[in-house]
């Protein structure tokens, strides 16, 4: 028998939705309903931000620093720096310096905080709506460029017709998640959530450690040093 020949699969939200409520013993019969699933979808997404690396929301961005101007401002929609460096120079002369990230206590303790040079280390605040970066010591002159990569947000659903913004292989744990988050809502399906539960869990689990960077690790043994 002859295959289609595409592997194009990437179904629109209100057909992911139509699924979740089949797998949750329910149907999708109103409006209402729908809106409820995408308001759950979107939920759901930020709740993936908190379990961790989301490898397709991985970004890269740069900020040219200005000479006197320790603190800068970040996309509104990102959720956390992943890998930063201090630029120098371009070409073949581009040097890249590794940051040190350091956290409130300890940017609160530097005594001298307008001191200015090449930046080594960075604090992070991400407790505002628009989360900022601040340098240390403050950069000297407008020749640094700050290279991050950060983690962004997933996507808002949007229109029903649109799709999700998320990997075709991240589909079976939406799907799952959806019928969980559905059958809370629904009296009558409460029977059926240690089951969702479990699948859902399943299928973010595998579609999880699936999205990963594919690096070798190297263990080093520690070798005390005799004085």
């Amino acid at each position: 028998m002859p295959t289609s020949g595409t592997a194009t699969f990437n179904p629109s939200i209100d057909v992911i939705i139509e699924e979740a409520f089949e797998r949750a013993g329910s149907e999708l019969r109103s409006g209402y309903d729908l809106k409820s699933a995408r308001r759950s979808l979107d939920i759901m997404s930020a709740e993936w931000s908190n379990r961790g690396y989301n490898l397709w929301t991985v970004e890269q961005g740069t900020i040219s620093l200005v000479a006197n101007d320790p603190t800068y401002d970040l996309p509104n929609d990102t959720i956390d720096l992943i890998e930063f460096v201090v630029r120098t120079g371009s070409g073949a002369s581009q040097v890249d310096q590794t940051l040190t990230r350091i956290g409130v206590n300890q940017y609160a303790s530097i005594p001298t905080k307008t001191q200015t040079g090449l930046p080594l280390q960075l604090y992070i605040d991400r407790a505002t709506t628009t989360p900022t970066v601040t340098f240390w010591p403050v950069p000297q002159n407008g020749t640094y460029t700050f290279v991050y990569w950060r983690m962004r947000r997933i996507q808002d659903t949007g229109q029903a017709s649109n799709t999700m913004d998320v990997p075709s292989r991240f589909i079976p744990a939406m799907v799952a998640g959806l019928a969980y988050y559905i059958a809370m809502k629904k009296p009558d399906l409460m029977d059926r959530l240690p089951f969702l539960k479990a699948e859902y869990e399943e299928q973010f689990r595998l579609a999880y450690e699936e999205d990963r960077e594919r690096i070798p690790l190297r263990i080093i043994p520690y070798q005390s040093v005799s004085s």
